[in-house]
């Protein structure tokens, strides 16, 4: 099976950018006509779950304070990419994003700036629940909570923390706040919550939530990720068909990296993201920047663009967009998980963002 038949952008006989001059246009586009409106920003490399799947039980060495962008620098960023580069959308990620100081503060600012962005964040919940209207009133418009078991044992062994009844409480929280649609975005791993598939989508639906299982992708700390150890999204959808009824989604998926699927016949749906199996690069509309001012054009990127030492060089606002641009134009038509020679990008998850 090639990379095309997984839905890598069927480029024929390119696998990287083509060689040739990007044109004067202010939006983020790439070489393959794909345009980036989506930014992913870390907000702190720095987490206090430390789930099986993403680093070790003592956790990593984080990023020394003066290397993290300031606030200012954040929010200019942030502005550059709205008002110069197109950006609608931004997802505040981490790490933990709720370990950033002043994050409400953060929040208020980006809701401030013009055009105004639509605003999300992923978090693992914990100590969200009594900041959930804070997040609110400052200006954020929806959240995903990452949530991989209702079983308090199991949530123990996959976070090694006893941490459930937080995660818990924040959903309530943010539905209460009305950060809606409250997404649960959840990983199976085998032998250990695979068989708890369906209970966490019954929790799902009994709650009103709109639950995304992910594929667990190559992005862990310890570089031990294993492709047989991997539940895809057809295994997934096999465990969830035990007891529910999964018919395709009408809805059209546009840029979205979740296939849905209908419930028992709807109208709740459930979302597989088989980020390894079936490639969504084609539509991807993603652009990313590190919580130390760095951007790629990729998840899985090798490499990627220095923007703090711009912005502390003194450059101007049109230089550091054109460096973006610059940057997104030579994104590759696919991460080619599924080619040889792959190569797992040096940063883990936590250091890159979601």
């Amino acid at each position: 099976m090639t990379g095309v038949d997984l839905g890598i952008p069927r480029v024929p006989g390119e696998r990287t950018a083509p060689d040739r001059s990007r044109p004067d246009d202010p939006a983020l586009i790439d070489s393959f006509g794909r345009v980036a409106t989506d930014l992913r920003v870390s907000v702190t490399d720095r987490c206090n779950l430390r789930c099986t799947y993403c680093m070790p039980a003592e956790g990593l060495d984080w990023m020394p304070g003066e290397q993290v962008l300031g606030d200012d620098e954040l929010i200019r960023l942030i502005d550059i990419a709205v008002r110069l580069l197109g950006v609608t959308d931004v997802r505040l990620t981490g790490g933990e994003p709720l370990l950033r100081r002043g994050l409400e503060d953060l929040v208020g600012r980006m809701a401030a700036l013009r055009p105004r962005p639509r605003l999300a964040m992923t978090t693992n919940g914990v100590g969200f629940a009594k900041r959930a209207r804070a997040f609110a009133d400052a200006g954020l418009d929806r959240v995903n909570i990452s949530l991989d078991t209702v079983n308090p044992e199991t949530f123990a062994r996959l976070t090694r923390r006893d941490r459930l009844r937080h995660v818990l409480d924040a959903l309530e929280a943010a539905r209460d706040a009305g950060l809606e649609p409250v997404k649960i975005n959840a990983v199976l791993m085998r032998d250990l919550n695979d068989h708890e598939a369906t209970d966490l989508l019954r929790f799902a639906l009994d709650h009103g939530y709109h639950l995304r299982f992910i594929e667990q992708m190559p992005l862990d700390a310890q570089h031990g990720w294993n492709r047989s150890n991997m539940i895809t999204a057809d295994e997934i959808l096999d465990l969830l068909g035990t007891e529910f009824t999964l018919t395709p989604s009408p809805t059209e998926r546009g840029g979205a990296p979740a296939e849905r699927w209908l419930v028992d016949g709807g109208p709740q749906e459930v979302g597989v993201i088989p980020s390894v199996t079936r490639p969504f690069c084609a539509a991807c509309e993603r652009t990313r920047l590190t919580a130390d001012g760095a951007v790629r054009s990729c998840l899985f990127s090798t490499s990627e663009t220095d923007l703090r030492a711009l912005l502390r060089d003194g450059a101007d606002d049109e230089a550091i967009a054109n460096v973006w641009r610059d940057t997104m134009w030579g994104k590759l038509a696919g991460h080619e998980i599924n080619e040889a020679g792959f190569a797992q990008p040096i940063r883990p998850m936590s250091a890159i963002g979601g």
